[in-house]
C-alpha cells in the first residue's frame, strides 16, 4: 500500500514505480485511469516529489502510463508484446527485476550440457564442449509470452555454482552475478530478430498443441565483455501473437 511499500533493497523510487506496475499488470488499474498527482504520491509514500516524480518518469519510459497536460498521469492500453534479453538486461538494472509488467517467470531449469552447433559457433568452441544452459518461461495474464534461455560459459559455474542450478537466481541476472563475482561486464551488445514457422520442439516449449502451425518471433542476444569475449548469448522464442515494441529518442 502507498506509505507501506514491502521492505526489499529497491530505493524508494522503484518500490512506488513497482507497486504500480503491479497494480496495472493485474488489472486493477484500467486503460484510462488516472494515477494520483505527484505532490498526492509523495504525501503518501513519505518521499519527495521529485523522488515521486522519477517514479512516474519511470512508468512513462515503460509505456505504461501517459502524462496528459492538465489532467494527469493516466494508465495506458498494454500491448501484448515480448521483451528481448538485451531489454531484460536494461529494465533489470533500472529495477532489479527482469519482469515486464504483469509478468512471472516460472520453469526455471539450468544445467551442464554438451553445445548445441549454433550456441558452439556462438562462443566459438566445438560442438559438444561444456556449456551451461539456464532456462525459463515467461507468463503474463495473457499465457505464455517467451520461452528464454540463456548459454553462458562453463567456466562461470566454478565461481557461480549457483548458475548451474535449476532455480531461479537471487541477487540479479546472470550477468549482474558474473559482474560482481569476476569484474566481467557488459560492454557491447548484439541483437537480432528473425521469425519462422514453429518448429516441433518450439511448439513444445511454448506448450502448444502439436501440428500447431504459427509463425513466432526468434529474438537472440549476444553479451561481450571489453575483451570482445561473449559473456552470455541469449535466445527467446515468443509465443504466437505477441508483439515487438521499441522506443528511440528522435536526435534533432
Amino acid at each position: 500500500m502507498p506509505g507501506q511499500p514491502p521492505a526489499d533493497n529497491r530505493p524508494p523510487y522503484a518500490r512506488i514505480a513497482h507497486y504500480y506496475r503491479d497494480r496495472i499488470g493485474s488489472g486493477e488499474l484500467a486503460p484510462g485511469e488516472l494515477l494520483p498527482s505527484i505532490r498526492v504520491l509523495a504525501d503518501q509514500w513519505k518521499v519527495s516529489t521529485a523522488t515521486a516524480d522519477r517514479a512516474m518518469k519511470l512508468l512513462r519510459e515503460e509505456r505504461l502510463v501517459q502524462g496528459i497536460p492538465g489532467v494527469g498521469t493516466e494508465v495506458m492500453a498494454r500491448p501484448v508484446s515480448i521483451t528481448s534479453g538485451s531489454e531484460r538486461h536494461d529494465r533489470s538494472s533500472r529495477t532489479l527485476s527482469s519482469w515486464g509488467v504483469g509478468e512471472q517467470s516460472s520453469g526455471h531449469t539450468a544445467g551442464i550440457v554438451p553445445a548445441p552447433e549454433d550456441v558452439a559457433d556462438a562462443f566459438v568452441i566445438a560442438a559438444g564442449d561444456d556449456v551451461i544452459r539456464r532456462s525459463r518461461v515467461y507468463r503474463d495474464a495473457h499465457g505464455i509470452v517467451s520461452h528464454s534461455t540463456s548459454w553462458i560459459p562453463a567456466e562461470f559455474a566454478q565461481v557461480l555454482p549457483e548458475l548451474a542450478r535449476s532455480e531461479r537466481l537471487k541477487g540479479g541476472l546472470s550477468l549482474d552475478l558474473i559482474a560482481q563475482k569476476t569484474g566481467r561486464r557488459v560492454e557491447q551488445r548484439v541483437d537480432e530478430e528473425t521469425a519462422r514457422i514453429a518448429t516441433k520442439q518450439d511448439l513444445e516449449l511454448l506448450e502448444l498443441e502439436v501440428g500447431t502451425v504459427a509463425a513466432i518471433l526468434v529474438l537472440t542476444a549476444r553479451f561481450l565483455d571489453a575483451d570482445g569475449q561473449l559473456l552470455e548469448y541469449g535466445l527467446d522464442l515468443g509465443a504466437p501473437g505477441r508483439t515487438r515494441r521499441t522506443t528511440s529518442q528522435v536526435l534533432r
